[in-house]
């Protein structure tokens, strides 16, 4: 079909244009870097149109990965939010012609503050490359559009160098899963890395345990009175020597008939799986989804002695 082949040809340019932007990076792309990391201000991007869409989401990609950055409207910053600019801070520039009115009008402001200026342009002889103190240059033949006019190839290019400096700085500052983690607390993939088996374990009187020589009866109340299906073994240190479950108390029914003569020892699963109190969260998720047994909770330790109990529940209702 034809509209196929319109796709196609479309992503092909794209891919195209990507290359030539492979074969254009130059020394420039490392000034850029060492401007960021010296700049004693703010890294503020701008750009017009849909160069300012590019703007704001590389801006947000900056934040997110330790390098804190802001977005100003280029209309706005002529119209009184020039005042958030402030002597020392770093401007990212993008537009594709460096021609654009509002872009050209805030240059003589930001010389007069003393800012640094990186541009992110297809134009290397435009004013705002003139101006710029480095000029990151993303070739683009033509764009994807049938007129080679709404912004396609020029945007994409913009917005991957964007993506790229924003990785090259998060390699340089080391920044970490744990550092990623506490800039996106709310989404799940923040979560899995932030929260820790000790965040989310019952303890206390929600942790229900029994030691070693406990008659039937007392286990079975213990179970009845904690919330989590299961119960502890311990030994006089304090030690986990077992788990007992509902199904290791059904089991038991079915298979004796002299309840009141059981103790503990004799109905406990004698090697649970366990994990530590330290561990992260989503370590006892994986134990349990990936065991050769179904798994709904695991005693939590600390060292050899148990100080609580995880539960699938737990980390479902944690947003794991």
């Amino acid at each position: 079909m034809a509209i196929l082949a319109d796709i196609k040809a479309v992503i092909e340019l794209e891919i195209k244009t990507l290359e030539d932007l492979v074969e254009s990076i130059d020394s420039a792309f490392e000034e850029a870097i060492q401007l960021i990391l010296e700049s004693p201000g703010k890294i503020i991007f701008s750009g017009m149109g849909k160069s300012g869409l590019v703007g704001r989401k590389i801006a947000a990609t900056f934040s997110s990965t330790g390098t804190t950055a802001v977005f100003l409207h280029p209309s706005e910053a002529l119209h009184g939010d020039l005042g958030m600019v402030e002597p020392g801070d770093t401007m990212v520039l993008l537009g594709k012609s460096g021609e654009s009115d509002e872009m050209v009008g805030m240059l003589p402001i930001l010389k007069k503050l003393n800012c640094k200026i990186i541009s992110i342009t297809a134009n290397k002889t435009s004013t705002l490359a003139k101006h710029s103190h480095v000029v990151l240059y993303t070739p683009v033949e033509k764009e994807a559009c049938a007129l080679n006019l709404a912004p396609t190839c020029s945007t994409t290019t913009a917005l991957v160098v964007g993506d790229a400096l924003a990785i090259a700085l998060m390699k340089i500052k080391n920044f970490s899963r744990n550092d990623f983690a506490l800039f996106h607390p709310a989404g799940r993939l923040g979560k899995r890395l932030l929260y820790k088996v000790e965040d989310l374990m019952k303890s206390g009187e929600e942790n229900p345990i029994v030691r070693l020589g406990t008659p039937f009866d007392e286990v079975l109340s213990a179970i009845s009175e904690g919330q989590v299906n299961a119960v502890s073994v311990i030994d006089e240190q304090g030690n986990l020597k077992g788990l007992i479950t509902g199904y290791d108390l059904r089991k038991a029914m079915q298979l004796y008939d002299d309840l009141k003569a059981l103790k503990a020892d004799d109905i406990m699963f004698n090697d649970p799986i366990t994990i530590s109190q330290g561990a992260y969260a989503i370590e006892a998720h994986e134990i349990m989804k990936h065991s050769n047994k179904p798994l709904q909770l695991l005693p939590v330790l600390d060292g050899t002695q148990v100080v609580g109990l995880i539960t699938m529940h737990d980390m479902i209702r944690a947003g794991l």
